[in-house]
């Protein structure tokens, strides 16, 4: 067992991460004490009776006492959560949170924090299509990354602590500002699931083609798209509006590349469409030797996907 890094940390939201990040606390020792709550009362009752909290309390006055409280909710109710919580935060306390959107969440938070409470917001690149306190697993965050976006709130210990817990969730940890995080979620995680959700919902609306051929032809292709789309719906409603000024950037940035895809097939210029397709295989062998994926064929392999 690992020294504890924490007497008692209180997870906020028992959802996929957050029920993740309780799990593996518990697993690996590092905290004494795990206390979870949920505003649903069916997902306290499920947490109580999956038992990967030592305790799950009724009310937000779950953070009371807490060395580190994590905040695992929704992007777009992080802020609420946190004004929840505030009365309850000693002067010691710290909070960090998991949102794939920081900038927004960031000028939100803030002014909720009572003085004194450290705060370093985080996020973990980890996750799967399912949602709810069942989803969670120890292992979640195992070879995976987390990005650390320190703000005005974060003091320098505050931030070596809350690496320390993600290094000890086995992620591997890189710190930027919250402006960049942005953008570079935008562009590796945003606007992929926009494309997916946009991809599968036009399948669904082609007239031509039937639902049940949708889903008998699915090659690699669809089929991945439908695993991305899959996720749950009201975190990425809130990703979109809270990061809108980063997304619509790189938004803007896929349309203009897919009107010149567009020319490319119209008049015929395989020579360019060879040159994209070469330059982005590149790509995808970069990802490989970089250990984010294997080559081995993916029909049915479990997927992560970066939130």
């Amino acid at each position: 067992m690992t020294e504890p890094l924490f007497d008692t940390i209180a997870v906020i939201g028992l959802g996929l991460i957050g029920s993740s990040v309780a799990r593996g606390i518990k697993a690996r020792g590092l905290a004494r004490k795990v206390v979870g709550y949920d505003l649903s009362p069916e997902v306290r009752a499920r947490a109580s009776e999956l038992g990967f909290c030592d305790e799950i309390a009724n009310t937000t006055a779950a953070a009371a006492g807490a060395g580190l409280v994590v905040v695992a909710v929704p992007v777009g109710a992080t802020a609420e959560a946190v004004e929840a919580i505030a009365p309850h935060l000693g002067k010691s306390t710290i909070v960090t949170e998991v949102g794939s959107v920081k900038a927004a969440v960031i000028r939100q938070v803030v002014p909720q924090l009572p003085p004194g409470v450290a705060f370093v917001p985080g996020h973990p690149i980890a996750g799967t299509e399912y949602s709810g306190p069942d989803a969670g697993f120890a292992e979640l965050f195992d070879g995976r990354w987390c990005i650390l976006t320190p703000c005005e709130r974060s003091c320098e210990a505050a931030v070596e602590k809350v690496a320390a817990l993600w290094r000890a969730l086995g992620s591997a940890v890189e710190i930027m500002t919250p402006e960049h995080h942005d953008i570079v979620l935008a562009i590796t995680s945003h606007i992929p699931h926009l494309i997916a959700f946009n991809i599968v919902g036009t399948a669904a609306d082609v007239e031509e083609v039937t639902r049940s051929e949708v889903i008998k032809f699915s090659a690699g292709g669809f089929r991945d798209f439908t695993r991305i789309a899959a996720s749950d719906p009201v975190m990425w409603r809130d990703v979109f509006l809270n990061n809108k000024e980063a997304v619509l950037e790189m938004l803007g940035r896929f349309s203009e590349d897919l009107a010149a895809l567009q020319r490319m097939i119209r008049w015929d210029d395989g020579e360019a469409l060879l040159e994209l397709f070469t330059r982005t295989r590149a790509i995808r062998r970069g990802i490989i030797e970089a250990g984010q994926d294997t080559p081995a064929a993916d029909f049915g392999r479990p997927h992560g996907h970066e939130d």
